[in-house]
Order: structure tokens, then sequence, then C-alpha cells
């Protein structure tokens, strides 16, 4: 549950808050124009941060920065890395393909 000590329900979602502040920090997009796909994604999805992270990957693919299908891979590989990584370890991009531990 969140509360305003620990916003975050899942360790993915504390990340893609920090990814989507970098990225504006960088200047890749203003807040009025993530504030508007934040509210377009909303009103596919009420689920408040799978829609953040709809709006997010809208924003890189709309500014040419990833496009869906490469953002469906590397989460592919991520996924991988993560099962074939034992529990306690960092888990490592290369760790991908290598199997479960």
């Amino acid at each position: 549950m969140r509360t305003p000590e620990a916003p975050f329900d899942a360790p993915w979602q504390a990340q893609v808050f920090g990814l989507t502040v970098a990225l504006h920090e960088q200047g890749v997009f203003d807040w009025p124009t993530w504030a508007q796909a934040l509210g377009a994604a909303l009103r596919e999805d009420d689920r408040y941060w799978q829609a953040w992270l709809s709006a997010l990957e809208a924003l890189l693919s709309a500014r040419g920065i990833a496009e869906p299908g490469q953002i469906i891979d590397l989460a592919h590989q991520w996924q991988d890395a993560a099962h074939a990584t034992p529990h306690g370890q960092p888990i490592r991009l290369e760790n991908a393909g290598h199997g479960a531990v």
C-alpha cells in the first residue's frame, strides 16, 4: 500500500519514476508534455504506474529514442537475465539467455 513515506508498491515503479525524472532533466521532454502523455495513458489504463510506464514508452517512441519493439525486446532480455541470476546477486543483462541458476 502506498503511503507518503513509501509511494511505490514495487521497485520497478521507483525505477520508472527515476528514469522519467532523469530524461526530463536531460531535456528529452518538458513537464507539460509529460503531463499530457500521462493523462492520455491514464484514460486508457487507470492503473497509475502501468499508465506511467505506457506514457514513458509512448514519449520515447514519439521522440525516436526507442521503438515499441525495442522496448519489448529489452524488457524480455531483462526478464531472462533476472531468471538466470542467482537470488541476492545483481541482475546483469549479460546473464540473459544463460538459463536459470
